[in-house]
């Protein structure tokens, strides 16, 4: 006979798995499967987990990822709403240089390609609501200024909605990418965005739901800035006068990301119209702590093909 054949239980056939698993070349690929299949077999043990409830579990991911399109990511919006997407991100910003600004999540939304505006241009095409002036400096950690810095901005209209969301996403909108002056400085223009519901149409909505949820995410506007030698920062500011600003569903706020419109700042670049202050504060680059938390939705179709 080729070897001993051994019955399973529900304990040993974890170990069984294990010891297939060992043979795998590339050491953190074994790491990171050795410890998904420990864990999710705990957690079928631990919850007595049924043959209907497994199927259910399947069927429900079948559902999003034919959710998934390259407009939206189904699988992204379930990972913010489980907060394992905040949590990557956090463990991800523990291993950046201590004094850079705090991250906050890519999100289901971002989009690659957003056009590059000269300062004090407005990223909403077509606005119906008062337009406020976002500004403030890019530095390092010690607060030297960061000329020629990026400083990306995407957000959602006055209505609640990203171009994603609109007509296909067919038109590039509520999005710009800006360059710092010699002093680090940036400005632009937009619309005070208003606070939304993740989208509650398909399976990942459903189940938001089914846990009496109220799927909002305050108003805020997605920031992405970059400086060559430091640390690409993903953030975002929120409007602290949000009804949910203290129950974000996706688990993406932060205090020191809290914001609010000031009117008659003296010191705005723009007068007349309400301003938001911010400054960014980026870490140098080191080995190893890059990456996104999130991608375009497109790029994984992209990636499949």
């Amino acid at each position: 006979m080729a070897g001993d054949v051994h019955d399973l239980t529900s304990e040993s056939v974890t170990e069984a798995v294990l010891a297939q698993i060992a043979t795998t070349p590339d050491a953190r690929m074994r790491e990171v499967l050795s410890a998904a299949v420990r864990h999710a077999h705990d957690f079928a043990r631990e919850v007595r987990l049924t043959p209907a409830e497994w199927l259910a579990a399947i069927r429900f991911l079948t559902e999003v990822g034919h959710a998934c399109t390259p407009i939206r990511q189904e699988f992204i919006l379930l990972s913010d709403t489980f907060g394992l997407s905040a949590l990557v991100e956090i463990m991800h910003n523990e291993r950046a240089a201590a004094g850079g600004t705090q991250s906050s999540l890519l999100g289901p939304f971002f989009r690659e390609g957003a056009p590059e505006l000269p300062a004090g241009a407005c990223i909403v095409k077509n606005r119906t609501a008062p337009e406020i002036v976002v500004w403030g400096r890019v530095t390092d950690v010690d607060g030297a200024p960061l000329a020629g810095a990026t400083v990306g901005a995407w957000q959602t209209d006055e209505n609640g909605l990203y171009d994603l969301q609109v007509e296909g996403g067919a038109e590039m909108d509520m999005r710009g990418t800006f360059r710092t002056d010699g002093q680090g400085r940036y400005h632009f223009r937009t619309v005070r965005p208003l606070g939304y519901s993740i989208p509650m149409d398909g399976p990942v909505g459903r189940l938001v739901h089914a846990q009496g949820r109220h799927g909002f995410r305050p108003s805020h506007i997605h920031m992405l800035v970059g400086a060559p030698g430091h640390r690409e920062l993903v953030t975002a500011l929120y409007f602290g006068d949000d009804a949910h600003i203290a129950s974000d569903t996706v688990f993406g706020v932060s205090r020191s990301l809290v914001v609010g419109i000031a009117e008659n700042d003296p010191a705005a670049p723009i007068q007349g119209i309400g301003s938001v202050r911010y400054d960014f504060k980026l870490a140098k680059a080191s080995g190893g702590d890059g990456g996104r938390v999130g991608a375009d939705p497109a790029a994984f179709g992209k990636a499949a093909e």
